[in-house]
This record gives C-alpha cells, sequence and structure tokens, in this order.
C-alpha cells in the first residue's frame, strides 16, 4: 500500500521547509498567471491553452488529443476549451491535409496578439523571481 511504504521516508524538517518554500513559489507564480489572465480578459486555461499550441515542439498547430494531454485533462474538456477560443475568434479548426479526419488547431492573429502580452509578463516574473526559485532547487539538489 502506497500509504504504508510513505511512512518509511523521514524528512528533515529543513527538508519540509525548502519543500514548502518550493510549493509557495509555485503557488505565487501561478497566482500572478491566473490574474494576468483575468486582466486581460481571458481566463487561465485559455491562455494556457494558447500557449500550448503555440509552445508545442516542432508544430503551430495541435491536435484536440496533444492539446488535452498538455493541458492535463480529459479530451472532452478540451473540446469544450477550443470551443470557446474559436467563438473569441482565438483559434481556428483546419482540417489536415494528409488525413482530413483530424482537425488541428491553430492560433489566429487575435490568439498571437493576446499570447504575445501575456507570455512577455509571465517571463518578466520569471526573471525577477528565477533566483529564488534557483536557490531552492538547489536546496532540493543537496539534500
Amino acid at each position: 500500500m502506497v500509504q504504508d511504504s510513505m511512512a518509511s521516508f523521514k524528512l528533515s524538517k529543513r527538508e519540509y521547509e525548502t519543500l514548502a518554500a518550493f510549493r509557495f513559489s509555485l503557488r505565487q507564480f501561478l497566482r500572478f498567471s491566473e490574474e494576468a489572465a483575468k486582466s486581460e480578459g481571458t481566463s487561465p486555461q485559455q491562455y494556457l491553452a494558447l500557449l500550448a499550441i503555440k509552445g508545442y515542439p516542432s508544430r503551430e498547430q495541435v491536435k484536440i488529443g496533444e492539446l488535452a494531454e498538455r493541458l492535463q485533462v480529459q479530451h472532452h474538456s478540451a473540446v469544450g476549451l477550443v470551443d470557446r477560443l474559436v467563438a473569441e475568434g482565438m483559434v481556428s479548426r483546419e482540417p489536415s491535409e494528409e488525413d482530413r479526419r483530424q482537425v488541428f488547431i491553430r492560433l489566429t492573429e487575435r490568439g498571437e496578439e493576446l499570447l504575445g502580452k501575456l507570455a512577455s509578463v509571465h517571463r518578466e516574473q520569471l526573471r525577477r523571481i528565477g533566483p529564488e526559485l534557483r536557490r531552492i532547487l538547489g536546496l532540493l539538489s543537496d539534500e
């Protein structure tokens, strides 16, 4: 049983403090991200979808299943999210030229613009908090 095996691990007070500090830093960044998205009139999940599409390795578009995996949501949840993004003019659906049964999701100009604004403020926030995150990660690797 998982609980039994977990009971055998003993962490020091410092290790707990380090883990808690890391979790706190992550949560602060997530809160910043949520507020930044809302300030631009979009939801945090929509921002994450735009970022996942643009940031997908080696392509400028994704299939719904790939987006669901990147967002760690169920397929039907990704479909609903894409429906809302299409309705807002942020993404478009394009059939695959190789297999017309497959549909790719691509950012529109409006989606690119919104993502650019939000990604810029996120990058600046990461630059501000980066030194502290590196310090905490260093403590985790030292223990």
